[in-house]
């Protein structure tokens, strides 16, 4: 069996309205208020599920300023999104991103869980325990949770979810007319968790889903993110931007997660992907160096900061080397930022150098389709991914990507030339969990020895 046969890529669509960028709002092909667009998020899941992508995906953050990114300053919420695309589409997954930080679990299982319902088994959900410090008095908080404190706050509060995901057994509702049994009450069950972070009765008013419980997705970055993503993911997004890198992330994830008892075979990495496309190499890369040109170093700055909690580096001098951030909190986007101070530092940049290099979402996918093709072939035979994640804004890239990068892919026989299953675990290749309170029904506790 060839290494093509025993896993297969898997893609997914980060749907970002006018772009996370500063820039591609500009193209007079996108709608002006795609972000908030509804049938410009239908449109593109349906372009999507035509190619045979795993899934779309809604990132969201709840906080923003004026200098924020175009998409992010007036975007739709993700569930709302989500529900309406559920409707408009048919096999597709869908997944969605809510804080652990700033919601309640029982919310968050009832609005996923709800998803999963009206998709007929297709909801994932992105984990984030939000990096923004400003997010905080958004909800009535001063400080926002100290960096380890929010990724405990995460694993709980997962854990909290699914087990309210498992409130009633796969079999509970009979809906036996003649007996006028709807309900086998035994098959209810109350979750009455009690933990350092957070207090649940249950149980949760709905049932599971034909894909048993909506898929887990994480993208932290830092240690504590890592640890996060090897215990409780079965997808992480990464922004790995090199193949040495994401072959080190791939790595990485997977032994933490062997080292946990997990199969490492069923968390999927999928690092972000921005192609530049175009008929040869040359002209891609020509479309890359006058994209570059067109750069805004304030703009870039602004980007820079983000990962600091919108730190003004206007205020240093561009031409000096990389400033001392040594009083500077990392307590918003910790493992992006403290990869920008070590690269910033190791490398010896100038902050110019370091805006232009690091400021910015970089690519190492330009050229040609066939360079492209090639090029993620690289990365999911070198084991530095399972698949990708293409940022979708420009409908003209879209375009190109689906029209004649895919092709090459599905030549290849590594990208699926039509699906095989209507769930989103069944494109991701991941089992249905068993109910835990089937699971003990069916194998009661051991009698332990006189």
């Amino acid at each position: 069996m060839t290494e093509t046969t025993r896993r297969q890529l898997h893609l997914g669509a980060i749907l970002e309205g006018v772009g996370a960028d500063h820039n591609s709002w500009l193209d007079p092909n996108l709608p002006g208020d795609a972000s908030i667009d509804i049938n410009w998020y239908i449109d593109n899941a349906r372009a999507a599920e035509a190619a045979k992508f795993d899934l779309v995906f809604i990132v969201d953050s709840p906080y923003i300023t004026p200098d924020t990114a175009p998409h992010f300053l007036n975007r739709l919420e993700p569930l709302t999104l989500l529900s309406a695309v559920a409707a408009s589409t048919a096999r597709i997954g869908l997944v969605g991103t809510l804080t652990t930080s700033y919601w309640e679990p029982y919310n968050v299982a009832r609005q996923f869980g709800s998803l999963d319902q009206i998709s007929g088994g297709r909801a994932g959900w992105n984990v984030v325990t939000t990096g923004l410090e400003g997010a905080a008095r958004n909800y009535g908080r001063e400080e926002h949770f100290d960096h380890k404190v929010r990724y405990a706050r995460a694993r709980e509060f997962v854990d909290v979810v699914q087990g309210l995901w498992d409130s009633y057994e796969d079999d509970a509702f009979p809906r036996d007319r003649a007996a006028r049994l709807f309900l086998d009450k035994a098959k209810q069950h109350r979750l009455d968790h009690r933990g350092e972070h957070f207090s649940v009765a249950g149980p949760l008013a709905l049932s599971r889903s034909r894909q048993g419980q909506p898929v887990i997705f994480q993208a932290g970055d830092s240690h504590e993110g890592r640890d996060l993503g090897a215990a409780i993911a079965e997808g992480t997004f990464t922004g790995a931007q090199d193949f040495e890198t994401g072959r080190s992330y791939y790595a990485d994830i997977k032994a933490r997660a062997a080292a946990l008892g997990r199969n490492p075979d069923l968390i999927k990495i999928l690092p972000g992907l921005t192609p530049i496309i175009a008929e040869t190499d040359e002209e891609a890369q020509a479309i890359a160096a006058a994209a570059q040109e067109a750069l805004d170093i304030d703009k870039l700055l602004v980007q820079l900061g983000r990962a600091f909690n919108y730190h003004d580096f206007s205020r240093y001098d561009l031409d000096a080397p990389f400033p001392d951030l040594s009083g500077v909190t990392l307590n918003s986007y910790k493992g992006h930022a403290e990869r920008i101070i070590r690269e910033a530092q190791g490398r010896k940049l100038t902050l110019r150098e370091a805006a232009y290099q690091l400021g910015q979402w970089r690519t190492d996918f330009v050229g040609s389709p066939q360079t492209i093709a090639d090029r993620i072939e690289q990365w999911f035979i070198g084991r530095a991914a399972d698949g990708f994640l293409l940022r979708v804004t420009r409908p003209g890239d879209f375009a190109l990507f689906r029209e004649r990068v895919v092709p090459i892919l599905q030549e290849r026989g590594l990208f699926r030339a039509d699906y095989a299953h209507d769930t989103l675990r069944g494109h991701l290749g991941l089992p249905i969990p068993e109910n835990r309170h089937g699971r003990e029904r069916r194998e009661p506790p051991a009698i332990a020895a006189e």
